[in-house]
């Protein structure tokens, strides 16, 4: 296990930022499309995209939420309301 793999397996994916998390995927990405790769690499590596996917996912559509959730003041400026993803069924 060289260094970059060490680095990977101890990242906890919850704690990244989206940004942090979309070039973190981008990485990945790229070294799969490279080839020649070991086999157990390419997995370990494809398992960390759809963990990272997923992440990315999960952000875009926490932020999501925030936007619809957009409350107009009286005096018309608006207010981020503060929910989580699973508040969304409460919400409505």
């Amino acid at each position: 296990m060289n260094d970059q793999q060490v680095v990977e397996a101890t990242v906890d994916l919850a704690a990244l930022s989206f940004d942090e998390a979309l070039v973190e995927l981008q990485r990945t990405v790229a070294e799969l499309e490279q080839g020649g790769l070991l086999l157990e690499r390419s997995i370990a590596l494809y398992e960390r995209g759809v963990a990272l996917h997923e992440r990315c996912a999960t952000l875009l559509g926490e932020a999501e939420l925030r936007v619809k959730k957009l409350l107009e003041r009286s005096s018309g400026a608006l207010e981020a309301a503060e929910i989580r993803a699973a508040d969304e069924g409460d919400a409505e």
